[in-house]
């Protein structure tokens, strides 16, 4: 044998033995394997407890009311019964639905409560303190969900979070430097001492006696025990005394909506995703449905071709999100209009892979015929086939940072989704128009895109993610990660990740981005900033593997964890 033969085998040997190595090192990488159901939440707690009531014979709906409100006591940044949320789901014989318990404007909001004379924005009352508040939907989503799907009775769903609330959660280290950040805004908006503004540290167990109350009640007289009586009192008294204007009327009025979700196919994948008030479906269809005539698996992952198409489409996507979405009850969404395939392929008639697209170039689209980075997201799988996958939020951190102390938990700031001014961007510089102006008992627009995939009509992927604007573009690349480039479901939600949102004109980056493509995208004209974001979504998914297992991923970010059995 000559020396070009004994060099070629040895090569063809140590290209076999490198694929074998990154196959072993992938099987390594996989998150929590489960043969029957599984719940991946913000907390190892809440987590548990939706897994328990699946292994006492509850479905996925059961789980998740249980998960829910464990999620209330033990992750008060996000958990909530004071705010809101969207739920997708897909029962076992593939049909699928949306519930919208967003938030309402209250009966007395008006189009322009945040302008002063000159018509200018008052921004910071839609951000924090009374005027802030929406009318809190979540306790009203739980029980319609309860009534229509659930298994187990809701006092035994219930019972979980009140011993949570009564026996004390154990802070983390990221808990606690999150209640020393607010600390200063707690006691300002409330104009007193509240619970969560002590000197907490890590390992510090919190107890919320008044919490445990209130889910008592609730538990006692069903979603009368939030909307009425004793804790409709405390929430209306303490809104009012520091300046809001919920009333009691606004709470018994409070009403959920059934809706028909976003279903669209890419790459021969059934996508099922969240409708209007939520943005997320929509522009989920828009910038997958813009990309699959590229080919985007032909470019490396997270290389100049690849952020550069994903950037092209999102931010074309995030231009008609401004204009023409809002509540469907209020505005007509021309929502076939914007996810046809002949619209989106005359959008990307610009697009030119010698230089970036200008934002100020770029308007809405012309057509034939806003929140929180706190938000949280948890996905549900049983053990009978269903799925459920559900984004709640108080909108910005603490919410509105008003703390309801008779009864133990805090109040929304979604308020700020509005456009309070068309054209004026809001906390997460998301600028609105007209569609998304305040109105009377009008839900506000949002980001949060609960999903669902199916492949050759099997469940194959729930997932969602918490982040504000970043929601969509979070979910978009753990669909791309896992259809695209084989990754397994732990190994996508901890890739960083990259957002782009029309205005501002800029690609964010999270600081453990390979900064290697930084120069190339620069020299197309790209902006670049990853100055001050730290963290871009926290995806918790789960993902069927071919042998009908479960895989979840929880996401490294946060303190997220994987429960199943």
């Amino acid at each position: 044998m000559n020396k070009i033969s004994i060099l070629l085998i040895t090569g063809i040997l140590l290209l076999c033995c490198s694929k074998k190595t990154i196959q072993n090192s992938r099987k390594k990488n996989r998150g929590l394997i489960a043969e029957n159901a599984m719940v991946v939440s913000a907390k190892e707690e809440a987590s548990k407890i939706g897994l328990d009531i699946m292994k006492q014979g509850g479905n996925a709906f059961d789980a998740m009311v249980a998960t829910d409100l464990a999620l209330l006591v033990t992750y008060p940044v996000a958990g909530n019964i004071g705010g809101g949320g969207f739920m997708v789901f897909r029962l076992a014989d593939g049909t699928s639905g949306a519930l919208d318990y967003r938030e309402m404007a209250p009966i007395s909001a008006t189009k322009n409560m945040y302008l002063e004379q000159e018509g200018k924005v008052v921004s910071d009352n839609s951000k924090t303190g009374a005027l802030a508040i929406g009318v809190p939907g979540t306790i009203a989503g739980l029980f319609e969900i309860h009534k229509k799907f659930g298994t187990i009775s809701i006092e035994k769903l219930i019972q979980p979070a009140i011993n949570l609330a009564n026996n004390g959660i154990v802070i983390t280290e990221a808990q606690a430097k999150r209640f020393s950040q607010h600390k200063v805004s707690f006691r300002k908006v409330n104009q007193k001492r509240i619970l969560y503004d002590q000197q907490w540290r890590a390992g510090d167990t919190i107890r919320n006696p008044l919490l445990a109350k209130t889910l008592e009640r609730i538990k006692t007289h069903g979603r009368d025990g939030f909307y009425k009586g004793k804790t409709a009192d405390f929430i209306v008294n303490k809104v009012q005394n520091l300046g809001g204007i919920i009333t009691k009327e606004d709470l018994e009025n409070y009403n959920v909506k059934w809706r028909e979700p976003i279903i669209f196919n890419y790459n021969s994948h059934k996508i099922i995703s969240m409708p209007p008030p939520s943005s997320g479906g929509i522009c989920l269809a828009q910038i997958l449905k813009t990309i699959e005539p590229f080919n985007i698996g032909q470019y490396k992952h997270n290389s100049k071709k690849y952020i550069q198409l994903i950037v092209e489409a999102e931010r074309r996507s995030y231009a008609d999100r401004s204009y023409f979405l809002g509540d469907p009850d209020f505005v007509d969404i021309p929502t076939e209009s914007l996810i046809s395939t002949k619209y989106l392929s005359q959008r990307m008639k610009s697009f030119n892979w010698n230089k970036a697209t200008k934002s100020s170039d770029l308007t809405r689209g012309s057509l034939l015929g806003f929140e929180s980075d706190e938000t949280t997201h948890y996905s549900i799988v049983d053990h009978y086939g269903n799925s459920v996958s559900v984004t709640t939020t108080l909108n910005g951190a603490y919410g509105s940072k008003v703390f309801v102390d008779k009864g133990g938990f805090f109040l929304n700031n979604e308020m700020d989704d509005f456009s309070s001014k068309p054209g004026t961007p809001n906390m997460f510089g998301l600028i609105g128009a007209e569609a998304n102006s305040i109105a009377p008992k009008k839900r506000m627009l949002s980001s949060m895109s609960p999903t669902i995939i199916e492949t050759n009509g099997q469940l194959k992927m729930v997932l969602g993610s918490p982040g504000g604007s970043t929601i969509i573009t979070t979910v978009l690349q753990n669909i791309l990660n896992i259809l695209h480039y084989n990754m397994t479901m732990q190994e996508s939600v901890s890739e960083p990740r990259f957002h782009h949102q029309w205005l501002p004109d800029n690609i964010k980056f999270e600081p453990s981005f390979d900064t290697v493509v930084f120069g190339p995208l620069k020299k197309l004209g790209y902006k670049i900033d990853n100055s001050n974001f730290q963290v871009i979504g926290k995806t918790d998914a789960i993902l069927v593997l071919p042998d009908g297992r479960l895989e979840g991923g929880a996401d490294p970010r946060g303190d997220d964890k994987a429960e199943g059995f």
